[in-house]
């Protein structure tokens, strides 16, 4: 297990091409879920872990990695109710996003596998409000859950949603009422943050799940507005893991339509690192922040609603 990942900065050239790699792993039983390998640090057998009282019921505690303490969720009993049986025999996830470094006990990690994002579809209908998936997949005639680990996290421990006076005061200098900004993210969680921080500042907000879905919508309100397109949507904020499509391939799209090429793209990922502020370039998106900051994400939208009003 320790050699699973030794790669998986060898396998970067995946993205842009609407491929990622998913490591799959078991809770209890036999059903396969998944995380985007991009999320993950390391794979490791559970090691010791120290007591946090008062924390969550699903924080098993904190380990101690390489000088880092590092909170450590049971993945099963934050989604299912039941606790991972025997954490002696467990593996931790150590997965790093929304610029926290977090690990997720799972009773089984499985391999590696090499998809494309457009065999990634969105949990079925009917599936309710209530569930922990952004995605679902098959893989050798078998169902994979892709688990939505903001949702969880967000969960346990909460983000800070508020926007400052501060960061209010510049969007109430521009004229907003006319405009609509996109907001494209697999993710319920996150297109809430982000919807609740533009309402914060009376930005209307249109919502889409995936990237092409998206593209979709870009282009009937293209064709529609006409000319006046760009006035009346003049900014996308798109995460980068979404089914069927990804940010990077929506933003690259975008940017090869000419009735969308100069709409304004934030690219808002839960992803961060050096490599994402590389792949921005060579799309053709505008900025990339890292999930979630509000005060960030929206002086950022402040920025480029005042180069387009």
């Amino acid at each position: 297990m320790s050699n699973l990942l030794s790669t998986v900065n060898q396998r970067t050239n995946l993205a842009g091409q609407n491929r990622f790699e998913l490591l799959l792993f078991r809770l209890n039983g036999q059903q396969l879920f998944g995380i985007n390998v991009f999320k993950v640090r390391e794979v490791i057998q559970a090691p010791d872990l120290s007591e946090m009282p008062g924390s969550h019921a699903c924080v098993k505690g904190i380990a101690q990695l390489r000088g880092e303490s590092v909170i450590v969720v049971d993945l099963s009993q934050a989604t299912t109710g039941r606790p991972i049986a025997d954490i002696s025999k467990a593996f931790v996830i150590v997965t790093e996003y929304n610029r926290h470094v977090q690990g997720f006990l799972v009773s089984g990690v499985d391999r590696i596998v090499n998809m494309n994002w457009e065999q990634i579809k969105p949990p079925p209908q009917g599936a309710g409000r209530n569930h922990y998936l952004t995605a679902v997949t098959e893989l050798d005639k078998q169902l994979v859950q892709i688990i939505d680990v903001e949702k969880v996290f967000s969960e346990i421990i909460p983000v800070e949603e508020e926007v400052s006076e501060k960061v209010k005061e510049q969007s109430h200098k521009l004229d907003l009422s006319k405009i609509v900004v996109l907001i494209a993210d697999d993710s319920v969680v996150a297109r809430n943050q982000v919807k609740r921080a533009l309402d914060s500042v009376n930005v209307q907000s249109a919502l889409a799940k995936d990237g092409l879905e998206a593209l979709q919508w870009l282009q009937a309100k293209a064709a529609e507005a006409g000319d006046d397109f760009l006035h009346q949507v003049p900014l996308l904020i798109s995460d980068i893991e979404m089914p069927r499509m990804d940010g990077y391939t929506l933003a690259a799209e975008i940017k090869a339509d000419p009735a969308l090429r100069g709409l304004h793209i934030i690219l808002h990922s839960s992803l961060s690192g050096v490599f994402n502020e590389a792949m921005v370039k060579k799309v053709g998106a505008d900025q990339f922040i890292a999930k979630f900051h509000p005060d960030e994400l929206l002086s950022a939208v402040n920025y480029w609603l005042e180069q387009s009003v």
